[in-house]
């Protein structure tokens, strides 16, 4: 009866545990390539990691929205997909975007990217423009450079926040919500 019992047991819990597991699609799409791979069909175990690639940059990108501070009153933040797509097109990392906008017309884009190559490139202005005798503003520890109505920074060395559009008065505010800290160590 003992060994029935704990036979059992062992078998709901694997259900349980299979169930979950199931549930994921990343973790159906992982295990679908890995049953590709076994089988002899690699470009469809490619196709499949690529898609549970795809799955996970979603995920990652619904986690770094939570960075974007709230709209100001009488402001409306909405996704910005068409600059994600732009920033996925230069190359890769993770990014999100947020549309700020009001009744009265004003609007400003707000973008985070992560871990992106374009950032290697942009790293040496950002970190050095007092010395390019380029116009910056202080956020709490973090200097931002403004360059015609964009504010861009570079947090850790691997995280571009960049602000487009929008007056200071109401952009700075804004930023000075945001966990900088938090947010270079984002992914780790």
């Amino acid at each position: 009866m003992y060994r029935f019992t704990r036979m059992l047991t062992t078998t709901a819990l694997l259900t349980t545990m299979t169930t979950a597991a199931f549930a994921d699609e990343v973790t159906d799409t992982l295990e679908s390539a890995l049953k590709a791979y076994g089988e002899g069909d690699v470009g469809y175990a490619i196709d499949e990691l690529d898609y549970a690639k795809q799955l996970l940059k979603e995920m990652q990108t619904g986690a770094l929205s939570d960075f974007f501070p709230a709209a100001p009153d009488g402001w409306t933040m909405e996704d910005d997909a068409d600059t994600v797509a732009g920033f996925a097109m230069m190359g890769g990392g993770t990014a999100a975007a947020k549309r700020y906008f009001n009744d009265a017309g004003e609007e400003f884009t707000m973008t985070i990217v992560v871990d992106s190559p374009m950032i290697g490139m942009m790293g040496g202005m950002l970190q050095n423009a007092g010395a390019m005798g380029l116009k910056t503003i202080r956020v709490g520890r973090e200097k931002f450079v403004d360059q015609d109505g964009t504010v861009s920074a570079l947090i850790e060395g691997r995280v571009l926040v960049q602000v487009e559009g929008g007056e200071q008065d109401v952009i700075v505010p804004l930023l000075e919500q945001i966990n900088f800290r938090d947010l270079g160590r984002f992914g780790y």
